[in-house]
């Protein structure tokens, strides 16, 4: 764990004031890992819900690692907490309210916190949400993907259609606000196939939908046998714009690339995020990346789940961390802050970075000069056309 007193000590940065701090917890246990998934999770092939046993040493681990993290973010507020995975809803709704309950205890949280938890509808059942709402749970976030049971066959996941539907159902009477993850680009997917599954999403109102396209990711099970007839890039970009249009006819806009809410429902979880706020990440592989007045520091935790338990109880859970390079954080900020539709304030780039605006200068005409950004020099977004072919944006800040 790094030494806070060699964090505090002078350097090449000069940020004013610190970030906004959000939480995630990483729960790494799923019930069958997807195809297309690159995130640290785990099988769990022994039934729909973790033993009592293994929860409790997970919850303990998690105890530890956060108390250990306590000096790096002392007295700072979080403003919302991440609950993901894996299948965090594999964990009992009693055990969340204890994991919930254990944050409380520990840290400041700012009054109306948003609590989100990551649901799978292969792990629902009747009256679970309404346990999570209760368990102190503000948000849920359900991974539908489709509501076409071959397509999820294909997908691998373990629900069909109808748990999809009865776990909407249910999400929508327990919670105010919930998020809808919902895939496209899928094998053979047609716009007609597409334009159903949309219909589909939008009856049950969510107020927050996700729309991913399907990308073939190293190290998963599609990148060794990819799948056959993915939509060549003229229909992804059409299927793009029907998305567009039928989340605007149904009152969401789009905020961020792949994220379409209602007012008032977008997730301050991921908007810390891109705007290049700091959070810290406790759990099997979690990431943290914090602020200090002249460094900003990154984390991983150990990825295993058995490896990381043990390494909690020894206080040892961090496996690697590092200070982000001054040449290299133009671009880790541009690589979060350029997915927002509005952008951000160039004050904002100034603040959490430290660095001065000569440093972005030369990348910030450039993408002007390609019609990639906004004219307008007291803020950084991209134009429709930037939007559209961000990676390119993007890269004009990577360090020389």
């Amino acid at each position: 764990m790094a030494d806070v007193i060699k964090l505090m000590r002078p350097g090449t940065l000069s940020l004013a004031a610190l970030p906004p701090l959000s939480l995630y917890v990483h729960l790494p246990w799923c019930l069958k890992k997807c195809p297309y998934c690159d995130f640290n999770s785990h099988e769990w092939k022994n039934g729909k819900e973790l033993p009592v046993e293994t929860a409790r040493a997970y919850l303990a681990a998690l105890r530890s690692d956060l108390e250990a993290a306590l000096p790096l973010i002392w007295g700072r507020p979080v403003v919302s907490i991440f609950i993901g995975g894996g299948t965090p809803s594999l964990f009992a709704p009693e055990q969340i309210a204890e994991l919930i309950s254990d944050l409380r205890a520990r840290l400041p949280l700012e009054p109306g916190c948003e609590i989100t938890l990551e649901a799978n509808p292969g792990t629902f059942e009747k009256d679970r949400f309404k346990g999570f709402r209760a368990a102190g749970v503000t948000r849920l976030s359900i991974g539908v993907q489709s509501f076409d049971d071959a397509k999820l066959k294909l997908l691998g996941r373990v629900h069909d259609a109808k748990q999809a539907r009865a776990a909407l159902a249910e999400a929508a009477q327990c919670f105010e606000t919930f998020n809808l993850d919902l895939m496209y680009a899928l094998p053979g997917q047609t716009l007609a196939e597409l334009d159903l599954e949309l219909r589909t999403a939008l009856a049950f109102a969510p107020p927050h939908l996700s729309v991913y396209h399907l990308t073939i990711e190293p190290n998963t099970l599609f990148a060794n046998r990819p799948p056959a007839h993915l939509p060549d890039p003229d229909l992804a970009s059409e299927m793009l714009d029907l998305i567009t249009a039928r989340t605007g006819a149904a009152g969401l806009a789009r905020y961020e690339v792949s994220a379409y809410a209602r007012a008032g429902h977008r997730c301050t979880h991921n908007l810390n995020y891109w705007q290049f706020g700091d959070y810290l990440g406790i759990g099997a592989g979690a990431h943290t990346k914090l602020s200090f007045p002249h460094r900003v520091l990154r984390q991983v935790r150990w990825r295993e789940p058995a490896a990381y338990m043990q390494k909690a109880g020894e206080g040892a859970v961090v496996s690697n961390e590092h200070e982000v390079a001054r040449r290299e954080l133009p671009f880790e900020f541009m690589l979060n802050a350029l997915r927002l539709k509005e952008g951000v304030p160039l004050t904002q780039f100034l603040e959490r970075t430290g660095l001065p605006p000569s440093s972005i200068a030369r990348a910030m005409e450039q993408g002007r000069a390609r019609g990639l950004l906004e004219a307008d020099p007291a803020r950084i977004a991209a134009t429709a056309r930037g939007f559209d072919f961000l990676s390119d944006l993007q890269s004009l800040f990577l360090a020389d």
